[in-house]
């Protein structure tokens, strides 16, 4: 096969643009942690000094942020507005093994916590 000068010249352009962009490039950083929604953010901190306060032994609250539901709510407990409620699966993180607890929290106008819940399962 006869290449022309010109053909040639494109082609060897083409093929070496590739490497150019791969060695320009930064490094990839190293992958971020996704971070907490505000919601549960609040839910957490609100329920973590309650239950730090009844039981001492927790040391951590972790909840499972990919099977995680807030959900938007146009309700009230009486006269109290509840705006987010989000639930999900959580552990509480002692010395010894947990099991997985499902996790309930009202928020209120102004994200206010209204009710952080644990439950066995």
């Amino acid at each position: 096969m006869l290449v022309r000068p010109a053909c040639a010249l494109a082609l060897s352009a083409l093929l070496a643009a590739p490497a150019v962009a791969q060695n320009a490039s930064p490094a990839s950083p190293a992958p971020v942690e996704k971070p907490a929604t505000p919601e549960l953010a609040i839910c957490k901190s609100a329920a973590m000094a309650v239950i730090t306060a009844r039981e001492p032994e927790i040391k951590d609250i972790v909840i499972d942020e990919d099977g995680l539901t807030i959900a938007v709510a146009e309700t009230k407990i009486g006269d109290t507005p509840v705006t987010r409620i989000v639930m999900g699966e959580a552990y509480l993180k002692t010395d010894r093994s947990d099991k997985p607890r499902r996790f309930l929290c009202l928020l209120g106008e102004k994200n206010k916590v209204l009710l952080t819940f644990f439950t066995q399962r």
